[in-house]
């Protein structure tokens, strides 16, 4: 037999030679010749079989071959009847043959028929034969231990923990191959991942899970947790049981029960290539936004075998990862966990939209485990408007080297018109930089943080264009706010002095600094809790990067750890987002296609090919850029790249590049080395083996970091001219205006649903009657489902919009506190003020009232009674049983002294108190 799926064969030999297994024709049968041996076209007695594998000799397995393009779902039921009985006489594993492949050598499918239920799943190429024994011999298999996992012991797990891991393991027992888990930024999202992936290797058996981060720092992060993750029940933290690795090198330690990593890594150890340290370092979310490119394909890597994984966790992972990295994710036989804070369209499209549990932002904030946060926005003439710089004769302005930063001076050859969007990028305006940190000085301590005593800054991240940019607005916080180097400092990668680690560690739990500028090193992931201002002073197009770099903000914080970096700060409560570009109004795009061909940085370009791309697009797009560069070149810098390539100038280097893809010129070559009869494979090799020399030159970091630095002398001019001033700067009140307007359609929803929202709405003041449990029961309706509310926040809502008829602020975990925002929102009362000093108001009233009525009190009594009246104002109602169970009446003597002071009035003064305080 010829033809197609001869090819299909040829094909399937090769990767089963790869993955280990000897293959034999019928004639040539030894089944002991190897640990693997796969025969063809081995006789069963439903017929001849592609191919029967044998693990340790005996028969374990079917390969049914097709040729390419057919579609294998109906094939497995044509390997049935090979499964379904074998030859007496031959050696076996089982009655029945255990693994049943299919495939057409570009696309394969397997089923483990001791599966609970055997399911086809599509594989990268064949598993080895020692996983495969290694299967055989284990009493059952991983999908059958995940259908029965021990109950979670939830000692220490939030609920919405619980929720994530409970949501994850149903879903591995149904055998679905991908489940995302969206938990909010700071509701734990690693130390989920910890618990479940002690769950899987210890009650699951799994070999080894992989955990994929953003970028290298984050791993230390993740490693971090591992260290001082101590299982509940388990005697030790999970590293003194299991081995932990995180990839700094290509080797994996085959031990290792954990392995984290960043994609980048693991696509190159899979091409076998090196990988420069830079490249992990910047977050997928900076480096993706500027270009999406084609990978050159992942070819199968016995050193890395498609079965490594079992499970692989992809924590808050770029969109990329799921177009231009996802060959390296379906590369492994492994099921894809994600975890985000932010799922977008193309992340629940890749999970196949198996959401498994839901934890939003707001849901969080709501359960205290993050702070709400508001917009403060700062206009400035020249970010609104950009400026024109008047060139004059005789007047040189200063003109930076963005590479070496030297200053020299120039005379412009005309005036100079810039927009905001050239701000810090062709030109920078010294004096726009200073005016937004003026009026952030300014306001904070008079709009922003009203309760502070103007000693400390809050910290405070400063979002920067890039490192030139970050460098300038450094220099420029320290002078505004009048401070030495330690109050202000740059945190990026380029950074030469301290270490960015140490850097973020004292901006984490030092006093100093107490502004930090960065780039995009803090932007996602690194956890910085005592932040409560963001500065973006960079727009931002993406959704889920713009809420990454949103997340820095929203934890939680106890309130000592707090003290101890801003001293004079007493609770978070929020934090607040200047906004002074716009990037709280610019629109941002959730659901960019991921397939789409766009303009590629000349930096992009260079790296791709580095990494092995090899089409014509990239390959003609870079020489072109490359001839256009040499036009603008000076000798000395031609000098310096023709050193550094080995004698090639920027002009060869296109040359080459495009011979290597000239339909001619591979002609010539061919014919060259094979003659006029070359086979198709020995013309790829010819035109690979081109491609490669050509781009050769951009395997060294050497030659492509000078060529960046080169082209990166583009000047900046210095506008140090004209000023700039505030156009406007204060709060976004869409926002609170969004709140208040949920809040009041909540009360008109739930009106005849919640008991204390019946009483408050049908009942006039005065006749009001709460109870606790009625109280209790409608703060937990407003923050349980959307858009999850709270009284804080509605509270601080109101103060925004009508401050005038606001007076204090709520007490922190004070339920009574909803009170007062119902009746301020029905129009019950004039001013929203907390429940506690409408009580104490009430409470000077009534005693006004009880004197008169001749019913004079001693100072004991007084001093009893405010105690009751305080009681009453947290919990809405008082009984008798409190007197023993709270302590401030169980302290002053209980129930028996309140009785003994109070009778024979004792019931009937609670009972009016009650009605005169509350309702």
């Amino acid at each position: 037999m010829g033809g197609p799926e001869e090819e299909a064969r040829k094909t399937i030999d090769g990767l089963l030679a790869e993955a280990g297994w000897v293959v034999q024709d019928r004639d040539q049968f030894d089944r002991n010749a190897s640990l693997g041996v796969a025969v063809r076209e081995f006789q069963l007695p439903a017929g001849p079989c592609d191919y029967l594998l044998f693990i340790d000799g005996k028969a374990a397995g079917v390969i049914e071959a097709k040729k390419t393009g057919v579609t294998l779902s109906g094939v497995a039921e044509q390997s049935d009847k090979y499964m379904a009985r074998l030859p007496d006489h031959l050696a076996r594993w089982d009655d029945i043959l255990v693994y049943d492949y299919e495939s057409t050598g570009d696309e394969t499918f397997f089923r483990n028929m001791r599966d609970p239920k055997p399911r086809s799943r599509r594989l990268f190429a064949f598993h080895q034969p020692a996983t495969l024994r290694e299967w055989l011999l284990q009493p059952d298999t991983l999908r059958g231990r995940l259908r029965n996992m021990p109950p979670l012991i939830k000692t220490g797990l939030r609920d919405c923990q619980i929720e994530a891991i409970e949501g994850l393991e149903k879903s591995l027992g149904e055998d679905k191959p991908r489940a995302l888990i969206q938990l909010a930024t700071g509701a734990g999202k690693t130390f989920t991942a910890c618990s479940f992936s002690y769950r899987l290797i210890k009650e699951a058996g799994a070999k080894r899970i992989l955990f994929l981060v953003d970028r290298n720092n984050l791993g230390d992060q993740t490693l971090k947790e591992f260290q001082n993750f101590h299982p509940p029940g388990a005697a030790n933290r999970f590293t003194d049981t299991y081995i932990v690795q995180h990839l700094h090198s290509h080797r994996l330690d085959p031990d290792a029960k954990v392995v984290i990593t960043t994609i980048q890594r693991l696509y190159s150890m899979l091409r076998g290539r090196e990988l420069d340290a830079e490249d992990e370092e910047e977050s997928a979310f900076e480096k993706w936004e500027r270009a999406d490119a084609e990978q050159p394909p992942v070819e199968y890597n016995p050193d890395i075998p498609i079965e490594t994984f079992d499970f692989i966790v992809t924590d808050e992972c770029h969109r990329s990862i799921y177009g231009l990295w996802r060959q390296v994710l379906e590369y492994f036989d492994a099921t894809i966990i994600g975890l985000t804070a932010t799922p977008s369209k193309h992340t629940l499209g890749f999970f196949n939209q198996n959401l498994v549990a839901e934890y939003p932002y707001e849901r969080s904030v709501a359960d205290g485990v993050n702070v709400g946060y508001e917009v403060y926005r700062i206009r400035t003439k020249v970010t609104e408007e950009g400026a024109t710089l008047e060139g004059q004769p005789g007047f040189p302005v200063p003109v930076r080297d963005k590479r070496t930063r030297k200053v020299r001076y120039e005379e412009l050859d005309g005036d100079l018109e810039y927009e905001g969007k050239d701000l810090d990028r062709s030109v920078v305006n010294p004096n726009q930089i200073r005016t937004v940190l003026q009026t952030y000085k300014d306001r904070v301590y008079t709009e922003l943080f009203t309760d502070r005593s103007g000693e400390w800054l809050p910290k405070t991240l400063i979002f920067a264009k890039d490192d030139a940019h970050a460098e300038e607005i450094v220099l420029a916080a320290r002078e505004v706010f009048g401070e030495g180097n330690d109050f202000a400092k740059k945190i990026t990668y380029r950074n030469t002095g301290e270490s960015p680690k140490a850097m973020i560690k004292a901006f984490r739990v030092d006093p100093f600094p107490r502004i930090a500028v960065t780039v995009d090193m803090i932007a996602t992931g690194t956890d910085i809790k005592p932040v409560e201002v963001l500065i973006f002073m960079r727009d931002v197009k993406s959704e889920g990067y713009y809420e990454q770099m949103k997340g820095r903000g929203v934890r939680t914080i106890p309130d000592a750890d707090l003290k101890a970096v801003t001293p004079d700060a007493k609770t978070k409560t929020r934090f607040v987002l200047i906004d002074a570009v716009g990037v709280s109004e610019t629109k941002k795009n959730a659901s960019q296609p991921l397939e789409r061909k766009r303009t590629v940085s000349f930096e992009a370009l260079m790296e791709q090919i580095a990494m092995g791309r090899r089409d014509e697009d990239a390959m003609s797009s870079l020489a072109a850029r490359l001839a256009a560069f040499d036009r603008k070149l000076g000798e000395e810098d031609r000098q310096r790249i023709a050193e550094a390539t080995g004698g090639s100038t920027p002009r060869d280097l296109a040359n080459a590049m495009l011979d290597a893809i000239d339909p001619d010129k591979q002609a010539e070559e061919i014919a060259a080395i094979h003659g006029p009869m070359a086979s198709k494979e020995q013309e790829d090799a010819v035109i690979e083996q081109l491609a490669n020399t050509a781009c050769e030159p951009f395997d060294k970091p050497a030659v492509r970091n000078l060529l960046k630095d080169i082209k990166a002398k583009t000047d900046i001019v210095i506008d140090e001219i004209t000023t700039d001033e505030v156009i406007s700067a204060d709060f976004d009140l869409k926002r609170s205006e969004e709140t208040i307007t949920s809040f009041k359609q909540f009360i008109e929803d739930n009106r005849d649903e919640l008991t204390a929202l019946q009483i408050l709405y049908n009942q006039p003041l005065g006749k009001q009657k709460l109870t606790y449990a009625a109280v209790r029961e409608l703060v937990t309706a407003m923050s349980d489902k959307p858009p999850y509310l709270t009284t804080a926040n509605v509270w601080q809502a109101y103060k925004r919009l009508d401050a005038a008829s606001v007076r204090g602020a709520p007490v922190d975990e004070q339920l009574t506190e909803v009170v007062s925002l119902v009746r301020f929102a029905l129009g019950q009362v004039d001013a929203l003020e907390p429940f506690s000093n409408v009580v104490e108001q009430r409470f000077n009233l009534w005693l006004g009232r009880e004197k008169k009525a001749g019913r004079d009190y001693t100072s004991e009594q007084e001093e009893w009674l405010r105690t009751i009246a305080s009681f009453i104002a947290a919990n809405a109602e008082i009984a008798p049983t409190d007197f023993m169970e709270a302590p401030s009446l169980s302290d002053k003597g209980g129930i028996l002294k309140a009785r003994q002071l109070f009778n024979p009035r004792f019931a009937e003064t609670l009972d009016e108190l009650q009605t005169a305080l509350v309702a």
